[in-house]
């Protein structure tokens, strides 16, 4: 397979993040927020992994928390991963099969302070999210194929 030259891959990393912002576009409020913490991440860096004037790649990694929290239908999915690997096809030859998960679930005590409990819980779910990647890198492989649910850090609300 011949690699894409430096423009054409910066535009097939746009046809990606077009199709991504308008998956969250069409969605309820506050999705990028939600993301951000699943993900471990700044608000700001979910911003430039969905505007196709940044040549930030989406991590493959973090596809299948994105594609839960987004509700991608199985078409949207591949549609998306489509457009996926043609921009990136050296990722996709690392992507794994996707394998059983299981949830680990983890009860936080109620806090006066709103704002700590949102730090705590941000600094939970980013441990998580970093220590789930370091075993998916030292188990032999960069990241399992998007599409069951998430092997990742995510929030469930009570």
């Amino acid at each position: 397979m011949a690699e894409a030259q430096p423009g054409e891959r910066s535009q097939a990393v746009a046809r990606y993040k077009e199709l991504l912002r308008g998956y969250i576009d069409r969605r309820p409020s506050g999705l990028r927020g939600k993301l951000a913490l699943a993900l471990g991440k700044h608000k700001s860096f979910i911003s430039q992994i969905t505007n196709p004037a940044y040549a930030v790649p989406i991590p493959a990694g973090d596809l299948a928390t994105i594609f839960a929290l987004c509700h991608l239908a199985p078409e949207e999915r591949a549609g998306f991963m489509q457009l996926y690997r043609a921009a990136h096809p050296e990722r996709a030859r690392r992507l794994r099969p996707v394998s059983a998960a299981h949830e680990v679930r983890i009860q936080l005590p109620s806090l006066r302070n709103a704002v700590l409990a949102r730090e705590l819980e941000a600094l939970i779910l980013e441990f998580a999210a970093r220590s789930i990647r370091l075993a998916q890198r030292a188990d032999g492989g960069e990241t399992e194929e998007p599409g069951a649910p998430p092997a990742r850090a995510t929030r469930i609300k009570p």
